[in-house]
């Protein structure tokens, strides 16, 4: 009964610690200190980023580095600031170091405040990539939000770096991995007992 206890105590950490560093993995604290996939805008004024290449990688998000080319990859753009729902903003994606641009929404209103640059075929060239993000004033505008200079930032990033499982799924994976055999292990009376067992015999030593 002790050593089942202890069996239990033991997965149950090990798990517990595994769910922890997933989630700092991630970004952790609240706020966007810990979030490497962001743009300042203005100064402390920012703007959620995070990329996708659903087909070949499923599940996976990516930042700086995405891992194909010629697979369709998605950029996802969450306005951390409510104003910005109210102002025009254009996006583009340019190769570098020719600054060869490979998409371009033209300036627009994003109410929901979430914008999804779709390239059906990602990039076809391996290499460094600038997104450009650009606030836009409107002519005769009177709201002093959406007045002023045009305004472009950017962010980089590398396509091309190969396959490479992110170190949060990893964490997921041995998560899943060691529940799965938790599971089993309590439902399973054969198991049970020779698990119990193996872990008497130990701690007789």
């Amino acid at each position: 009964m002790k050593t089942s206890l202890l069996v239990k105590k033991g997965l149950l950490a090990v798990l517990g610690t595994l769910f922890t560093a997933t989630v700092w993995a991630h970004g952790g604290a609240a706020g966007t200190d810990t979030d490497q996939c962001k743009f300042e805008l203005e100064p402390s004024h920012w703007i959620h980023y995070t990329a996708y290449q659903p087909v070949a990688y499923p599940a996976e998000e990516f930042c700086g580095k995405l891992p194909g080319t010629d697979t369709k990859t998605q950029l996802v753009f969450d306005y951390q600031d409510m104003k910005y729902r109210d102002m025009m903003v254009e996006f583009e994606v340019t190769k570098e170091p020719e600054g060869k641009q490979v998409f371009f929404m033209p300036s627009a209103k994003h109410k929901k405040g979430t914008i999804i640059l779709d390239l059906p075929n990602g990039v076809a060239e391996a290499g460094q990539y600038l997104i450009h993000i650009t606030l836009v004033p409107e002519a005769g505008a009177t709201d002093s939000r959406v007045q002023g200079q045009r305004l472009d930032v950017h962010m980089g990033f590398k396509a091309g770096t190969g396959a490479k499982t992110s170190g949060t799924n990893l964490l997921l994976y041995g998560f899943l991995g060691l529940a799965g055999l938790y599971a089993a292990y309590l439902s399973n009376a054969n198991l049970k007992r020779k698990v119990d067992e193996v872990i008497k015999k130990l701690t007789n030593y």
